[in-house]
C-alpha cells in the first residue's frame, strides 16, 4: 500500500504534490471534480520512496492511462489554501511533460477519469484548454498561468495563498 506524503493534524494539513504542464497544439491539459468550476494541473501525492518523477509518471497512467516523458522541472510552489475547513501548507513540484504517445488519450475536447483520495473516488473531467483561455478560468494555482503563457526556460518559485 503506498503511503502519500500528507500529513493531517487536528488544526493543519501538510501536503507534498507534483504535476505536469503537458501542452499539445497550443493546448494545455488540465483536471477538474466534476461539478467543480476549478481547474488544476494534472498530478498528485508524492508517496514515500518515490521520486517526484516517479509520482508524476504513475499518476499520469493511474489517472488517464498515458505515458509520458518528463522535459524539465518548470517550478516549485509554496501553496497555503484551505482543504477541508483547515489550512493546508502544499509544497508542489511542477514539470513540463510530453506524451510518449500522442494518441494515447484524445488530443482535444474533454475526457472523464477518477482519481482516489485515502478511500474516497472522485471523477474527474480532464480538459484541453486553449492557451488564451487560460485566464479566462479558474485554475488553481492561479500565480502559475502568466508563467506558462510565458513559456520561458528557467526555473521558477512562486507563493500562492488563499488563506
Amino acid at each position: 500500500m503506498k503511503k502519500d506524503i500528507l500529513f493531517k493534524t487536528d488544526d493543519f494539513i501538510f501536503s507534498y504534490r507534483v504535476a505536469g504542464v503537458l501542452i499539445h497544439d497550443n493546448k494545455i491539459l488540465l483536471q477538474k471534480p466534476v461539478n467543480d468550476d476549478g481547474y488544476s494541473l494534472i498530478g498528485g501525492h508524492v508517496t514515500i520512496k518515490e521520486t517526484t518523477e516517479q509520482t508524476l509518471i504513475r499518476e499520469f497512467k493511474e489517472e488517464i492511462h498515458a505515458e509520458i516523458s518528463i522535459v524539465s522541472l518548470f517550478a516549485i510552489g509554496e501553496i497555503f489554501f484551505p482543504w477541508n475547513k483547515k489550512p493546508c501548507h502544499q509544497i508542489s513540484l511542477y514539470y513540463k511533460i510530453q506524451l510518449s504517445e500522442l494518441n494515447s488519450i484524445p488530443a482535444d475536447g474533454n475526457f472523464r477519469g477518477y482519481d482516489e483520495i485515502g478511500n474516497e473516488r472522485i471523477d474527474i473531467d480532464f480538459c484541453w484548454i486553449p492557451l488564451e483561455k487560460l485566464k479566462e478560468i479558474k485554475v488553481y494555482p492561479q500565480e502559475l498561468i502568466s508563467y506558462i503563457l510565458e513559456d520561458k526556460n528557467e526555473m521558477i518559485h512562486f507563493i500562492s495563498s488563499q488563506l
